[in-house]
């Protein structure tokens, strides 16, 4: 299966030969005996095991819905950990704004630089994902307290407390089956995704070679639109990494894929964050 989302496109779970259940017929309790959807169409409609619902027994070393819960805590919580870390420790008054905000700029690439790589790496890396999530949490600590400090203090919280409400959200009306998955679903929420970041790349150029504020897409009216835009194309790359995890289990992923369902989770939690942060400051008269 290949999931992906408005960031990165990453590497679903794998079809080796030599995990069984996985190219062969689903395991006890999953979908319907017959050809692995997997084989064909990786999103169309099958019965299985549904997300945070009832599990069939399984062996030791295929996913389930646990692993997934450890290892996204896991990856979270790395980003939480280091962002605060960095909000303590990296000061953005006048005299240390410049060095903290250049170290912040520093850990982005760097995340960037080892989500591409975990991104085309043939299976997971526990280790090169935890170094994504540290790093990336040093950004957006530094990120946040900036916005905090000299825009409005709360923004922050307000960013947290949308992002999980968009997450527990999108997580209840996939389980009530509201949200399906489909073909046409991905194929849809990928080209909105791909003209959403056409357009912010579009407004960044302008705005770096022809000064203000480019386009006028991250401000005003328009910033607020494609601040909406974001957050929904977010919700939208839940749903796919949803199905993803729910995929996974059903057709008896390797355990390591847990993995690369966290690292997709978090990679989109940190998109929403993001976007709800940029929406918020808009909104307080900043921009």
């Amino acid at each position: 299966m290949r999931s992906s989302n408005p960031v990165f496109s990453r590497r679903g779970f794998s079809r080796d030969n030599g995990h069984a259940g996985f190219n062969a017929a689903p395991q006890a309790g999953g979908p319907a005996v017959g050809t692995n959807p997997y084989a064909t169409n990786p999103y169309a409609p099958q019965q299985g095991a549904q997300l945070g619902g009832p599990q069939a027994p399984t062996r030791p070393d295929v996913m389930t819905i646990d692993d997934v819960v450890t290892r996204t805590a896991m990856t979270l919580g790395t980003v939480v950990l280091t962002a605060v870390l960095s909000w303590v420790l990296l000061p953005v008054d006048q005299n240390n704004l410049g060095k903290s905000f250049g170290i912040a700029i520093g850990a982005f690439l760097v995340a960037m630089v080892l989500s591409l790589v975990q991104a085309f790496k043939r299976k997971a890396s526990p280790a090169l994902i935890l170094s994504y999530a540290a790093f990336e949490g040093v950004f957006l600590g530094v990120i946040s307290n900036v916005t905090s400090t000299y825009v409005r203090d709360g923004v922050v919280i307000q960013a947290v407390m949308g992002t999980m409400a968009v997450f527990a959200g999108v997580l209840f009306a996939y389980k009530m089956r509201w949200i399906r998955v489909t073909q046409r679903f991905y194929g849809f929420v990928m080209a909105a995704a791909m003209g959403f970041m056409l357009l912010m790349v579009a407004n960044m150029l302008f705005s770096v070679f022809g000064g203000g504020d480019g386009l006028g897409f991250r401000s005003g009216g328009l910033g607020i639109l494609f601040g909406v835009i974001g957050i929904i194309l977010g919700a939208c790359f839940l749903a796919l990494d949803f199905k993803q995890v729910e995929d996974g289990v059903a057709y008896g992923a390797p355990r390591e894929e847990s993995w690369l369902a966290a690292f997709g989770l978090t990679v989109t939690l940190v998109w929403i964050y993001m976007e709800m942060l940029r929406l918020f400051t808009i909104l307080s008269g900043n921009d």
